[in-house]
C-alpha cells in the first residue's frame, strides 16, 4: 500500500493547488477544488501536507504569469462576499476588521448623502478578456494554458459530481 508520501495528487489536490497559485486564498482554493464541507478547514489542511507544498512549489517554479495576470485573475474569479458583507452591515467595521476583508475586485466604495452605501466592482468579464489576450500572446495562440487547463479540469469535476 502507497505511503501519503508516494501517493500522488488527486484531481482536488491538484485543482486546490492551481486555485491557490491563483488566489493565495486556502478557503477559496479549496471551494474552488471541490471541497464543499469545511472548505476553510480543508484548504489549511491541505497547505500542512508536504506533497501539496512540493506540488505549490513545482508549480510556482514553472509560474510564467506576470503580476498583472494574477491580479486579473484575482479580479476575475476573487470572492465579493466580504463587499456584501460591509454592504449590508449594521454597524461601520472596525479598522482590524477593514484590514482582513478581501476587496480586490472593489473598484469603488461611496456614500451618497442620502445615506447607504454604493458598491462598483471592477468588470469580471473585461478581466477574463485580459486574461485571455496574456495567456494568447504568451502561448503564441496554439493550445490551452495551464490556467485555462485548471478551470477546465474543475468545469468537468462539476459536471461528474452532478451526474
Amino acid at each position: 500500500m502507497a505511503t501519503s508520501r508516494q501517493r500522488s495528487l488527486s484531481d482536488k489536490e491538484t485543482l486546490f493547488c492551481e486555485y491557490y497559485l491563483i488566489c493565495r486564498s486556502a478557503r477559496d482554493a479549496a471551494a474552488r477544488a471541490g471541497y464543499r464541507l469545511f472548505p476553510e478547514r480543508t484548504g489549511m489542511r491541505l497547505l500542512r501536507e508536504k506533497r501539496i507544498r512540493t506540488k505549490l512549489a513545482s508549480l510556482r517554479r514553472s509560474e510564467n504569469r506576470s503580476e498583472a495576470a494574477a491580479g486579473l485573475s484575482r479580479i476575475a474569479f476573487g470572492s465579493t462576499s466580504d463587499a456584501v458583507r460591509l454592504l449590508y452591515a449594521e454597524e461601520p467595521p472596525t479598522p482590524q476588521e477593514l484590514e482582513r476583508m478581501d476587496l480586490f475586485s472593489v473598484a469603488e466604495i461611496k456614500r451618497p448623502k442620502g445615506g447607504g452605501m454604493e458598491i462598483k466592482f471592477f468588470d469580471r468579464i473585461k478581466a477574463l478578456e485580459k486574461l485571455s489576450e496574456l495567456s494568447a500572446s504568451a502561448e503564441g495562440e496554439s493550445g490551452m494554458s495551464e490556467f485555462v487547463s485548471a478551470i477546465q479540469r474543475g468545469a468537468d469535476l462539476i459536471r461528474e459530481e452532478e451526474e
